[in-house]
């Protein structure tokens, strides 16, 4: 099976889908990582530098799963879903051939995370089902799908760690209490943690289920132990 991963900017991936990312590494599924922006204004101080930097951050994070990250190179927190982005995509799903293409939801906070979500969805038009990944706080977003990332959290920590421009820790704690939450809606067990996802049925791909990683385990709803007299 053939992943393609894209994320606005280059942290993106690590904070919102690398858990599954790393599920699918472990079935042996083919990865290929594309970054939209250079993240050039993903901090203060030199523009040139700190874009050497977060793509040295972006390498090594992708490294963990064995990827080499494509960087797209568009301006950071300029993207729009025009003809330039919209043809850069088509090449790249007509090279690398996805069986299922994940990237971020089209309700998502920032302005970059949107242009992709849509340029992505026009490009894929009827080659790849695209599956929009949960918002950043879980702000507007309504889950169709969630996988079981309880095993690959530390890989997925380990990546966001490897973000030191972007001070990590915040993105890190923030990760971990969101995948917490998507697995307590799943009834997950104590310290499970999962990533949500949304599938918009488009033609002629109706179900992905098939293509996705283990949800999390179901569970039963037990009542407590005591009798009340």
């Amino acid at each position: 099976m053939k992943i393609l991963a894209l994320g606005a900017h280059p942290d993106d991936i690590e904070i919102f889908m690398f858990g599954t990312l790393a599920a699918y590494a472990a079935l042996g599924a083919e990865l290929t990582f594309a970054i939209a922006t250079d993240g050039a204004k993903g901090g203060k101080g030199d523009p040139a530098a700190l874009v050497k930097a977060r793509r040295e951050e972006a390498t090594e994070s992708a490294t963990l799963l064995g990827v080499t990250p494509r960087f797209l190179g568009f301006p950071d927190g300029a993207l729009v879903a025009d003809a330039a982005l919209i043809d850069t995509l088509k090449a790249l799903i007509g090279e690398v051939q996805p069986d299922l293409a994940i990237t971020h939801a089209p309700n998502d906070y920032h302005g970059d995370h949107r242009a992709l979500s849509d340029g992505v969805r026009i490009a894929a038009s009827f080659e790849v089902p695209v599956l929009h990944a949960d918002t950043l706080g879980g702000t507007g977003f309504s889950p169709t799908h969630y996988v079981d990332i309880s095993s690959h959290w530390d890989l997925k920590g380990q990546a966001i760690l490897a973000h030191r421009s972007q001070g990590p820790e915040h993105y890190l704690n923030g990760a971990r209490m969101q995948n917490a939450f998507r697995a307590g809606q799943c009834n997950g067990a104590p310290g499970a943690l999962a990533e949500a996802f949304r599938f918009e049925p488009v033609f002629p791909f109706a179900d992905i289920r098939d293509l996705l990683p283990p949800a999390p385990r179901i569970r039963p709803v037990t009542v407590g132990p005591k009798s009340v007299k």
